[in-house]
């Protein structure tokens, strides 16, 4: 080194000044221990009447606390509150190492390590069913007390003979206690403050599968174990929007009984202060319609026969007895075809939509069409997405489909929409484990002419791919229906108006409002 010159050590570079993006806060702080009351794992009572009906005593109600027993840790990387829940055999990392230990906040059940577990296996609890680990806690919950049950019946005993059922011998409840426990109105509550409603779509086909469960087996444990499928879902509809600070009670019972299909109605109830009749506490009313059969020859089994009680029950027997005639019935007729049947609807909303291909520059401003408002979603089917069965379960489908239907309107109306109804669901085709899921999205058509609440009707179609096989088929169809807030009407918003470019685009557009109108 010459004279004259020196060595200069340089500072180390600030991480912060390599990467400019603001550090992210916590939108909600993280609670003191004081604020948390101590919390348990669900668990089953039974009272003697229902608060929300005299008519319906609930026989089995879960109490639904978050699967945590201690408050969440105060900084991500307190290696002491992570360790807090990991087995005793874990052990930490030396106090001068940069490594941070990734430990599993789930206890293994018994005898985990003895066989590998598939949709084949005869272990009855797949890794997906233990307390914690991929659902909501109502669905664990749910599952477990579905499994237990299950655990119960002999592996081949067949059905001796048909039990005629109550509807009260299977009605089963379920009470979120979103205003005492932080944890669990945390896991529900979206970015807006209200509930995660897919979430929510998630947890009611749960619970009507375990209801369908519960109708179906013999407490005597006769039972052949039946394969129970979501055949569809009725159009729901949501009344009233649903708080995630107060609490929240599901209420379900099998209202009607087919040779192998059953009928569950579920009742969202959440009174409030300023009205608590029963009648203004019902936010959302969902009738599943699930099917029967064997779980070694996969074809259609013969379910219990129910037989209602009181008034109420009878009248629900009636009503879903009209449902299934009228389900029959559209399956029966041969659909016409509409090209010929609406000829004149047709040729009108397609005009507009040539002029959009032809000459987009005179197009209507405030127009737009339906290929420029699609989204898309891919994904793999994984293991942990399944139900007791092996396959992905229709809550699952439910939700995905929910969440990209909210995404789609959201980037269409340029405001966060409001949820207000569901049509009636089909699920056409299982949906396997390993499967190739594509979720497809576009506005179908809008209401903008209603100046107070605007409409906006979202589809969702899922493809089951096969790259394997060169093959994609429809497995489910989803229409949602969403408005958008009052005070965005109020200062200047308004909804565009969706085309068809397509004769395909333009039948499926009627093919919806008619389905509407019915």
């Amino acid at each position: 080194m010459g004279m004259g010159m020196r060595l200069v050590r340089k500072p180390l570079l600030n991480p912060r000044r390599l990467f400019k993006f603001p550090i992210l806060q916590p939108l909600y702080p993280a609670p003191t221990p004081k604020n948390i009351p101590a919390l348990s794992k669900p668990s089953f009572h039974t009272p003697t009447s229902s608060p929300f009906s005299h008519e319906f005593p609930i026989t089995n109600t879960l109490l639904f606390f978050s699967s945590f027993s201690h408050p969440p840790p105060s900084n991500p990387f307190d290696s002491a509150d992570l360790n807090a829940a990991s087995s005793a055999s874990s052990s930490p990392p030396p106090s001068n190492s940069n490594s941070i230990s990734v430990v599993s906040t789930v206890s293994s059940p018994p005898h985990h390590n003895s066989h590998p577990i598939d949709a084949a296996s005869s272990i009855r609890k797949p890794i997906s069913l233990w307390p914690g680990m991929y659902h909501s806690p109502v669905t664990n919950a749910l599952w477990e007390a579905r499994s237990n049950i299950f655990e119960k019946l002999g592996p081949s005993s067949p059905t001796s003979q048909l039990d005629f059922k109550t509807p009260s011998q299977s009605r089963t409840s379920i009470l979120y206690r979103f205003s005492s426990d932080y944890t669990l109105r945390e896991q529900y509550r979206n970015p807006w403050n209200g509930i995660r409603t897919g979430k929510l779509l998630e947890d009611l086909d749960a619970l009507a599968g375990t209801i369908a469960f519960k109708h179906c087996c013999n407490e005597d444990g006769t039972t052949r174990s039946l394969l129970l499928v979501t055949a569809s879902v009725d159009k729901m509809v949501l009344k009233k929007p649903i708080s995630v600070d107060a609490d929240l009670s599901i209420v379900g019972a099998v209202t009607w009984v087919g040779r192998s299909s059953m009928e569950i109605q579920l009742e969202v109830i959440q009174p409030t202060h300023e009205s608590p009749e029963s009648s203004d506490s019902h936010a959302l009313i969902a009738n599943f319609t699930f099917v029967a059969r064997d779980s070694r020859t996969g074809k259609s089994a013969l379910v219990n026969q129910i037989s209602p009680e009181t008034g109420k029950e009878k009248m629900l027997w009636k009503e879903a007895d009209e449902r299934d005639k009228k389900r029959k019935q559209k399956r029966a007729e041969k659909k016409v075809d509409i090209e010929n049947k609406h000829t004149d609807r047709l040729k009108a909303l397609l005009a507009e939509g040539r002029i959009f291909c032809n000459m987009p520059a005179l197009a209507d401003r405030d127009s737009i069409l339906i290929k420029d408002t699609c989204l898309k979603n891919s994904f793999i089917c994984q293991p942990q997405q399944r139900n007791i069965h092996g396959r992905i379960f229709g809550g699952f489908l439910m939700r995905r489909a929910f969440e990209l239907a909210f995404s789609t309107a959201y980037a269409f109306a340029g405001v966060a929409p409001h949820f207000l109804e569901v049509d009636h669901v089909d699920f056409l085709k299982p949906v396997d484990v390993g499967n190739f899921l594509c979720l497809k999205s576009c506005i179908l058509y809008t209401e903008p002419d209603n100046p107070t609440d605007p409409l906006i009707n979202v589809e969702v179609i899922a493809h089951v791919t096969r790259p394997e096989l060169r093959s994609s088929e429809v497995s489910n169809k989803f229409y949602f229906t969403f408005s958008i807030p009052p005070e965005a009407v109020k200062d200047g918003l308004r909804v565009r108006k969706v085309v068809p470019a397509t004769e395909e685009e333009a039948k499926r557009v009627l093919e919806r409002m008619d389905a509407e109108s019915i």
